[in-house]
């Protein structure tokens, strides 16, 4: 990984739990239930957790026996194990690549918003598909036609950009097996959290759009784009 993007995310969850988190992370986890209830799903490893908004949201409703958890950022790290999530077996801190568990470890390996931020994420992929026997990927789509020519750098540290189209053809390349993909409109609370109003109006367009036409609004918009995969057969 290189210094200026783990410089990046040293510090991100330094101030700890965040509402637009928590927000977010009920929606997150109702796609993962969505697509994963049906699957085996005692032992889960979330891959590149963040400050655990996810697991606990995933221990608040029973979901998943045992909750690992993997992350890049100490503060994230700290603050996870802070949050004394009843389901967390253990949270460690990796280099963002080598998975340091036994193969077929996991039922599930969840990678919400995470593959956008990576700089190689077929090792990604292929290491969370060597440890788990299924594998969740989320991802904005924001490749749609108001993306930029050229890149720049943020805070946020998105450095992938990907459509239905190419988040499904990049799982494919990894020996993935896609079983479903759901894109989905981000929750109404994220919209008003951040723009009040004006967000509310947004959302509504959005979500209108993607029920009428959704290869027209993925085209338009930045929605989540949610997909559940199995590794091939040999």
């Amino acid at each position: 990984m290189s210094d200026h993007i783990k410089t990046n995310y040293e510090d991100t969850y330094e101030e700890g739990d965040s509402a637009w988190r928590r927000i977010g992370a009920v929606a997150k986890v109702d796609n993962i239930v969505a697509l994963c209830g049906d699957l085996p799903h005692s032992s889960i490893l979330e891959i590149g957790a963040g400050e655990g908004s996810i697991l606990k949201r995933l221990s608040e409703i029973m979901f998943g026996e045992e909750l690992y958890a993997l992350e890049i950022s100490p503060t994230g790290v700290k603050t996870i194990n802070n949050k004394e999530i009843s389901r967390l077996v253990e949270c460690k801190l990796y280099d963002g690549y080598h998975i340091p568990y036994d193969d077929d470890r996991f039922d599930i390996a969840i990678l919400s918003h995470v593959i956008e931020h990576v700089e190689h994420p077929r090792l990604v992929l292929y290491e969370a598909s060597r440890v788990a026997k299924f594998v969740f990927v989320e991802v904005p789509t924001e490749d749609t036609v108001r993306l930029p020519l050229d890149f720049v750098f943020d805070k946020t540290g998105h450095i992938n950009s990907y459509s239905p189209k190419t988040i499904r053809r990049l799982v494919q390349s990894c020996n993935l097996r896609v079983l479903h993909q759901l894109p989905t409109n981000p929750p109404k609370g994220s919209y008003i959290y951040e723009k009040g109003n004006k967000g509310l109006i947004n959302y509504y367009i959005k979500k209108v759009l993607l029920k009428v036409s959704p290869v027209l609004a993925t085209k338009l918009f930045t929605y989540h784009d949610a997909l559940i995969c199995e590794k091939c057969a040999k």
